[in-house]
């Protein structure tokens, strides 16, 4: 008798665990003396990054042998193509930040079913925040459903590069600036809070930097949108996205989506070459 396929729920009560058994392994490292240096892309990545990921690719292939694995810190196999579910990776997420002792990076783990992201978790441990979804089930927040507290008559807060700061001001808008987090992960699930009201990436962001957080805003009704190309699909051979918008409140949708994509334009659709970014970019 064949043994039953697993279940979404399934696969994210082995995120969560395996999350915060990674959260416990990065944390002895943070704020302390790491070697760390810089990949071909100039994003840092220290040791700890690299421990992180071997035990999240041991744990997590052992549960599941036959789901393919695609990891910031792992040299791609194209063998993910061929699987109907991949794990989608960031062992820290926010590696600068990391390096820095700044205390709001993650650990970024997802499942991707056919190209959509149908498990996810972003767990910040020196936070003790872990926000978590299943697709169909809602989003939770140490357990508990997300609620999104609003703040009635206040200027929308949000995060975004220089230009398109000056793009959203030449448009009129009347907002203030949000803060800067250097894991996006952790910067998009903040739209699901409400201490966000949208999060403006620029282009480059890759499968590992946004499954996890998609489907938590997904299910929190949050529209996440690559501006160039619309819902984010993953697991496609490129794995690099357009700039991306997250948005708590859709009248904000028309003026950042043009801002973002004049300040950045929109790779072509079959170019090889569309920019590697890195996500630490400062506001």
């Amino acid at each position: 008798m064949p043994i039953p396929p697993t279940t979404h729920a399934d696969d994210l009560e082995l995120l969560r665990s395996s999350a915060v058994a990674a959260g416990i392994i990065a944390s002895g490292f943070f704020r302390r003396d790491v070697k760390s240096w810089n990949k071909e892309n100039a994003s840092p990545v220290s040791e700890a990054d690299i421990l992180v990921d071997r035990y999240l690719a041991a744990t997590l292939l052992q549960a599941r042998p036959t789901y393919g694995w695609l990891s910031e810190e792992t040299i791609d196999n194209p063998s993910r193509l061929d699987c109907e579910r991949v794990f989608v990776v960031d062992p820290i997420d926010g590696t600068a930040g990391f390096l820095r002792g700044e205390d709001s990076w993650t650990v970024c783990l997802a499942v991707v079913e056919n190209g959509i992201a149908v498990a996810g978790v972003v767990y910040a441990p020196m936070r003790d925040e872990l926000y978590e979804a299943v697709r169909g089930e809602g989003a939770r927040l140490n357990g508990k459903l997300v609620q999104r507290r609003r703040r009635p008559g206040a200027p929308p807060v949000i995060p975004a590069a220089g230009a398109v700061h000056q793009k959203l001001q030449e448009g009129g808008l009347h907002y203030t600036r949000g803060p800067y987090y250097p894991s996006l992960a952790y910067r998009l699930v903040q739209v699901a809070t409400g201490k966000l009201d949208a999060v403006a990436s620029r282009r480059g962001s890759q499968d590992w930097d946004i499954a996890a957080a998609t489907v938590i805003l997904d299910e929190c009704g949050i529209d996440i949108a690559d501006v160039c190309s619309g819902f984010p699909q993953f697991n496609k051979r490129d794995v690099r996205h357009g700039a991306l918008a997250a948005l708590g409140d859709m009248s904000l949708k028309p003026l950042l989506h043009a801002a973002l994509i004049e300040v950045y334009g929109c790779p072509a659709a079959d170019s090889p070459t569309a920019e590697h970014s890195t996500t630490d970019e400062r506001i």
